[in-house]
């Protein structure tokens, strides 16, 4: 008897002691954490403002005659007078200057450190180059002296850019990217020949000076690339520091003819074909602030255990 007591006290106990273990709170393994993506900043429109300075890549000036030399009097040999007159030369017009505007563009951030976007910009630019060579040749069969002196300016008065861009955040507020696409300005140019006869020892109708110019001014479009890095210091606003090279082409400007008669009334001693050739390209640094919209939805809320 007591030996069946006995028995039936253990697993009564038995039974107290797994129910009493059910009800305690079960230890489950933390869940594994995981980061929120960075949140969505840069998607949108963006407006703002820039300004820097701008400097020639290819800074000189050609300029160069081809024409007819006639054999006469004071022309007869390569030394000859006419000969002394060729206007040819290649000059330093180096056009640098400051350059300021304003900016419209569009990003759209995706998966998730990278950025694409469309900007379009317009600037006024103070950029100019001038310069001059001269040259004089003494012609010891008349005796004389032809100076001749080359002159040429350049300059821009705006420059403006519709670019594309790409780039990565090494942080969600720091964005290297790089740009290129199209460019387009408004050029100008002029170049001069001016001769001179020393001394003035011919009388009318014979010249002692001669001279020809020409000038051009017109929309130019080429091409643009760069890069840079943007920082989102504000959730709506942006500071940039950008580089940009562009290459607007060269221009040839015609000077006309330029002539002059020394033996007798009617009588060309040479006619010249005369032209200036500058290029516009150049390199640009500029620092700029942006204002976002940031139409983009909030990044979504991830619970922390």
């Amino acid at each position: 008897m007591k030996t069946k007591l006995s028995a039936a006290a253990a697993f009564a106990c038995a039974l107290s002691t797994s129910a009493f273990a059910a009800d305690l709170p079960s230890r489950k393994a933390a869940p594994v954490y995981v980061p929120p993506p960075p949140p969505v900043l840069w998607t949108g429109f963006y407006v703002g403002l820039n300004a820097g300075g701008t400097w020639d890549a290819t800074s000189s000036t050609t300029i160069s005659s081809s024409g007819y030399v006639v054999p006469g009097l004071f022309a007869s040999t390569p030394t000859g007078l006419a000969a002394a007159a060729t206007a040819n030369g290649v000059f330093g017009t180096a056009a640098s200057g400051f350059i300021g505007g304003g900016q419209v563009g569009y990003n759209w951030q995706f998966a998730p450190a990278w950025v694409v976007g469309l900007e379009a910009d317009i600037q006024g630019t103070t950029a100019q180059g001038t310069g001059n060579l001269s040259n004089a040749i003494f012609v010891p069969q008349s005796p004389a002296t032809v100076t001749t002196t080359l002159s040429a300016t350049k300059s821009l008065d705006y420059l403006g850019t519709v670019r594309g861009r790409i780039g990565y955040l090494i942080t969600p507020t720091l964005l290297f990217y790089g740009t290129g696409g199209l460019a387009y300005g408004g050029a100008n140019a002029s170049g001069q020949i001016f001769g001179l006869l020393t001394p003035p020892n011919y009388v009318p109708p014979f010249a002692n000076a001669w001279s020809t110019a020409g000038s051009y001014s017109d929309t130019r479009a080429g091409w643009t690339a760069g890069g840079g890095v943007e920082w989102m210091f504000l959730p709506n606003w942006s500071a940039k520091v950008e580089y940009l090279y562009y290459d607007l082409g060269s221009v040839t400007t015609n000077l006309g003819t330029l002539s002059n008669s020394w033996a007798a009334p009617n009588f060309v001693a040479f006619a010249f074909l005369s032209q200036s050739t500058t290029r516009f390209d150049g390199h640009i640094v500029r620092a700029g602030v942006n204002y976002h919209f940031n139409w983009a939805p909030p990044a979504p809320v991830v619970a922390k255990y």
